[in-house]
């Protein structure tokens, strides 16, 4: 881990505000690559998340009358349903997929817009980005957005009015863990608005390390999904948030590059 510090923050928190909305768990999850429903159901129980992601375009939300509904498992009254638009490669579809949620889910407003720039990185195209944005905020919409970790282009997504900023740790599904912590790290320092780190954390330490940076949360779904136990995960990823938020609160003590006793050494009888 490179020789960060965090920015200066008060002693005591406060929720996270996403849409006017306040939050207790800072940990969103997704609902892709689980074996069945049921464990879908369970690992988001487990992860303790109110904030649940569904891909409009890969999940069925009540669009196809005869195949089975994700909501009947993930209640639209106990969790709030983040519909996003991955697998948009372009601002028309990404627009278009974002109205049809809202369509689906009666008026709802809270979307996280993914506009990709080819299949094999799945990075964020950054102009299309920018203008898909504009489209969707000036249509009503609060926009979290998945960007990449550029604090330049993550000031430029406040400028225009979305709801979140949400920087990349590493590739989506790779479980690099946060490769780039300066660039987080200034994100986190100049944005007015929450950053949530989205894509790229593999395991608990990944998420705590994200937190300790300051971000206002983390959003995942390989992590837990593709682990071994996937309920277990999500356990351990529930702490994580919560441990690293904590640490970032506390204010981490100082790196020194030789020792430093933790008894006192004044007094002492030889």
């Amino acid at each position: 881990m490179p020789d960060l510090e965090s920015p200066t923050v008060v002693a005591t928190d406060v929720p996270l505000l996403v849409g006017g909305i306040e939050y207790r768990s800072r940990l969103l999850v997704g609902t892709g690559k689980y074996k069945d429903m049921t464990e879908t159901a369970d690992a988001i129980e487990a992860s303790g998340a109110e904030i649940v992601t569904v891909a409009i375009r890969r999940t069925n939300i009540g669009q196809n009358a005869n195949e089975p509904n994700l909501l009947d498992v993930i209640s639209p009254s106990r969790y709030t349903i983040l519909p996003n638009t991955a697998g948009c490669y372009d601002v028309k579809s990404a627009v278009r997929t974002c109205r049809l949620a809202r369509e689906l889910l009666d008026g709802h407003d809270l979307v996280k817009l993914e506009v990709l720039a080819d299949q094999e990185t799945l990075f964020p195209d950054a102009r299309q980005t920018l203008v898909a944005t504009e489209l969707l905020v000036k249509d009503g919409f609060n926009v979290m957005v998945y960007t990449n970790d550029d604090p330049v282009m993550a000031r430029q997504l406040e400028e225009l009015g979305c709801a979140a900023v949400m920087p990349l740790a590493a590739p989506i599904g790779s479980g690099l863990g946060v490769r780039n912590p300066y660039n987080i790290l200034t994100i986190v320092e100049n944005a007015k608005v929450p950053v949530l780190v989205d894509a790229g954390v593999g395991t608990a330490s990944d998420a705590a390390i994200a937190m300790e940076l300051g971000c206002d949360g983390v959003l995942m779904n390989t992590a837990i999904a593709a682990a071994k136990q996937p309920i277990l995960m999500a356990s351990a990823m529930k702490k994580a948030i919560e441990a690293g938020r904590e640490a970032f609160l506390a204010g981490r003590m100082p790196r020194r590059r030789f020792a430093n006793a933790s008894s006192p050494s004044d007094g002492t009888f030889f």
